[in-house]
């Protein structure tokens, strides 16, 4: 597998909510999804080389499924993680 081709599977998708909308103006942090089995050092390095940013620091945390019904059918939605990247003074990320 390349270096590339794995930086794009760590990157999924960036998370946009109010939340993550308010640490990009408050602290210059940016929130992602990425795969469960990626860690700190991958995230940094992924964000990095496809944005051609600095980073200070990655945070992580995993998000718990939550419960759904539909009809009399119950289920649950998949866990995933979700990556909290604080870029250096002066970068930034233009998401959308």
């Amino acid at each position: 597998m390349a270096t590339t081709d794995r930086m794009y599977r760590v990157i999924q998708k960036p998370v946009i909510t109010e939340k993550a909308t308010n640490d990009q103006i408050g602290r210059n942090a940016y929130h992602f999804r990425v795969p469960r089995d990626a860690n700190k050092v991958e995230v940094r390095q992924a964000v990095e080389s496809l944005f051609d940013v600095k980073v200070a620091s990655v945070n992580t945390l995993n998000v718990n499924g939550k419960s759904r019904r539909r009809g009399f059918r119950a289920g649950r939605t998949p866990d995933w993680k979700k990556a909290m990247v604080t870029l250096q003074e002066g970068y930034s990320i233009e998401l959308i």
